[in-house]
């Protein structure tokens, strides 16, 4: 299912503290162009109720009985392959956020986030737009990723199939600059930057820029 203009943003809320779950809806429900349309207390409920709804967006916790986040998201993403996967988390450490991003998640949110940053954030993933920070991009992979020599190894020669210019933009993405940003820092179209971008994706085998950055990370630039 894919939001237009006319339709709001489907949102499934996925954790198992209903507090939070609460107070994500009541966030969520004051925009007129997104509607939460289901809750779920664990993954295994998750799972079903992508299947059913078929949501824009899941907001999907990642510590939970039964099945958690990361096993979630894998089998959702599955299911629903355009599904949008944002995961929560209440430290920006958690190992396992970067596994659910490895897995195709498009991003994460800490739990702290204010209101209006959420908002915003979940239209812009929506939307399938960059929505983490340079900040933050930096800071989640520098902690959690540790990557072997075989890893190494395999990042370097991914990136070696890029051309020049592609490998620039792959080092602004890594960096989490947006489109626009990357147009503006190397003096092209923003159209030609998405045409980049798109490459990007299929030279490196990836499916979002949260991947690029990883892998860039993984290579040591």
């Amino acid at each position: 299912m894919t939001s237009t203009p006319s339709q709001p943003v489907s949102v499934l809320l996925v954790d198992d503290d209903a507090l939070v779950r609460s107070a994500l809806r009541l966030i969520l429900g004051g925009d007129p162009a997104i509607t939460v349309v289901g809750e779920a207390s664990d993954g295994l409920e998750g799972v079903a109720l992508v299947e059913s709804l078929r949501p824009d967006v899941v907001l999907m916790d990642i510590r939970m009985p039964r099945l958690d986040g990361l096993a979630a998201t894998e089998r959702a993403l599955a299911l629903q392959p355009d599904l949008v996967v944002v995961v929560l988390t209440t430290f920006d450490t958690d190992d396992m956020v970067l596994s659910a991003l490895r897995l195709g998640a498009r991003g994460f949110l800490l739990k702290d986030t204010p209101p209006a940053d959420l908002v915003a954030a979940v239209r812009a993933a929506a939307a399938g737009q960059p929505m983490l920070s340079p900040s933050v991009t930096g800071q989640l992979i520098a902690a959690v990723a540790a990557p072997g020599p075989r890893q190494d190894a395999e990042a370097r020669a991914r990136l070696a199939t890029l051309t020049e210019r592609e490998h620039e933009v792959a080092l602004a993405v890594a960096r989490g600059q947006s489109n626009a940003e990357i147009a503006a820092s190397l003096f092209m179209s923003v159209a030609t930057v998405k045409s980049h971008v798109g490459r990007l994706f299929g030279k490196l085998g990836v499916e979002n820029r949260v991947q690029v950055a990883i892998c860039v990370h993984e290579a040591g630039l």
